[in-house]
């Protein structure tokens, strides 16, 4: 039994060891943090008993056809290799996190109750401009339904609930604790059950408050519900920032969604996005997702071996310990996007990021929507079918979605990251790594831009002279444009003004003569 002193543990159990013989359950398994949860518990707890995941049925496949289809991902090919057989611990659980007892049957729900002992609740609508209907409905009404269910689990030993640093984005520092929502959870669902849709879209902003989105909102929402109503359950919370792609293995840079930087990089990468509204000094709190994943891992080691009627709160973050500024990190996308560049680019990878929204405007008409109705005006003409415009768009809405969190600043306190860290063995600090000071940016923004290649282009390295090779040739004409445009508007400028002009032709002869006093080699 371990010993607990100063609420800190003090079990020889190593994280591993812990989930020997274990049943997990998993929520929002199917997601980009679900698939590197499962992955790292088969690899790395490889005496896990059974894993079962919540699946809703989707496009007309099931619950089992959608899990297989799931471990068919290159994720789990070093598993497939090594272990086949502990693919067969996972199992699928239909149903539906909208829906009361999550749409899970009753000889499903018995299951459960009877055998689970860890659960992981990931499962949530990250779209920052979903409707607050739906956004409720997941986020808040999901959890509160899903701790129903761990309730009546009677072997229960840990529930981890996945928030988001962002869920007190109203304030510029956030510590490891919850605050309170300026409406209480009671207050908002009964809102949302009572309202029309259609007013309570119109309410939304206000209800909000100085929150960017439903998402952030619903969150707070969610976490301030659990507080309250978690009785004895062996509850903990972590909350990470902006989650990007893996650092360690099994595959370095592994990513598999466009959504938040993700979809903005691989357009810049792709020529297709060259502005952004960004302050290039404020701190980009970025994260990797397999860092997220050893953190959820570990704290339900920690709360499952102290029996701590606490509610611990992690705060998954790199602003303070490494940091790194958005013009770094855009710098460093750009370096290796240029290094490593992607097949088929529709313009040579440039751009800038600024804090001024004038000059931002001003660039998103030269740069972005100018050049996509003259290349969608010449595909019409061919009798082509026109898509730039279109995309711009979706890339303009989802640059605006993130504008908020490019634009500010915040100080996320992790001193209980720090903390947990210190409690585990050198073994599994080393194999339960979310140390994020071991983080070399230059190394993972590297490993992030060939992941996009690989993993959400699906291009190959062979690929990479011939994409190189390409790229020169756009430089070159984008020099050469450059070059251009500057003199067009020079020569337009010296015509109206003869002072330009005076300068413009002594330039010239100053030239001339150093020119002729050049020895000849």
């Amino acid at each position: 039994m371990a010993a607990i002193q100063n609420g800190v543990c003090s079990s020889h159990t190593g994280v591993a060891e812990f989930y020997n013989g274990k049943t997990v359950f998993i929520t929002g398994g199917t997601g980009f943090m679900g698939k590197v949860l499962l992955e790292k518990l088969l690899r790395a707890c490889p005496g896990v008993a059974k894993i079962y995941l919540l699946i809703r049925p989707k496009k007309g496949q099931d619950a089992h056809e959608r899990l297989k289809l799931l471990l068919c991902s290159p994720l789990f090919d070093p598993i497939r290799k090594s272990r086949p057989s502990d693919l067969h611990k996972v199992l699928p659980i239909e149903g539906d996190i909208t829906q009361p007892e999550l749409a899970i049957s009753s000889n499903d729900r018995l299951t459960l109750a009877r055998t689970v002992n860890i659960v992981f609740h990931s499962a949530a609508t990250i779209k920052f401009d979903e409707k607050l209907k739906l956004s409720v409905t997941i986020n808040m009404l999901g959890t509160q339904r899903l701790v129903e269910l761990c309730k009546r689990m009677t072997n229960l030993e840990a529930l981890v609930h996945v928030s988001t640093a962002y869920c007190n984005c109203d304030r510029s520092e956030v510590k490891e604790t919850i605050y309170p929502p300026p409406m209480g959870p009671d207050q908002v669902t009964s809102l949302v059950d009572c309202l029309d849709e259609s007013l309570l879209d119109s309410l939304t902003s206000r209800l909000v408050g100085n929150r960017p989105n439903t998402y952030t909102f619903t969150k707070a929402l969610a976490e301030c519900w659990l507080k309250e109503n978690k009785g004895d359950l062996p509850l903990v919370i972590v909350r990470p920032s902006i989650v990007l792609c893996s650092f360690g293995g099994p595959l370095k840079g592994w990513v598999d969604n466009w959504n938040g930087p993700t979809g903005i990089i691989a357009a810049a990468g792709k020529g297709l996005f060259r502005t952004m509204l960004c302050d290039p000094e404020k701190i980009a709190d970025l994260v990797p997702v397999d860092m997220v994943i050893n953190l959820m891992l570990v704290a339900a080691w920690r709360i499952g071996t102290t029996k701590t009627k606490d509610m611990p709160i992690y705060n998954c973050s790199t602003g303070q310990r490494r940091p790194i500024t958005w013009k770094h990190f855009v710098g460093l996308c750009f370096k290796y996007m240029r290094k490593h560049p992607f097949s088929d680019v529709t313009w040579y990878p440039d751009g800038t990021v600024t804090a001024s929204r004038t000059l931002n405007i001003i660039n998103k008409y030269l740069l972005h929507w100018l050049p996509a109705y003259i290349m969608d005006g010449l595909v019409w003409m061919a009798g082509g079918k026109p898509i730039m415009v279109r995309i711009q768009d979706k890339l303009c809405k989802a640059a605006t979605c993130l504008e908020y969190f490019t634009m500010n600043e915040w100080h996320f306190d992790d001193e209980n990251v720090r903390i947990l860290s210190q409690q585990l063995n050198e073994k599994d600090r080393e194999e339960f790594c979310f140390d994020v000071a071991k983080i070399d940016w230059e190394q993972y923004v590297e490993d992030y831009v060939l992941g996009i290649r690989r993993f959400i282009f699906k291009e190959e390295s062979s690929s990479i002279p011939h994409a190189r090779r390409q790229v020169s040739r756009l430089y070159w004409l984008y020099r050469c444009l450059q070059v251009a445009s500057v003199m067009c508007m020079w020569h337009f400028l010296t015509l109206r003004y003869a002072p330009l002009r005076q300068l413009w032709g002594n330039a010239l002869r100053l030239l001339i003569h150093l020119a002729r006093m050049l020895p000849f080699v």
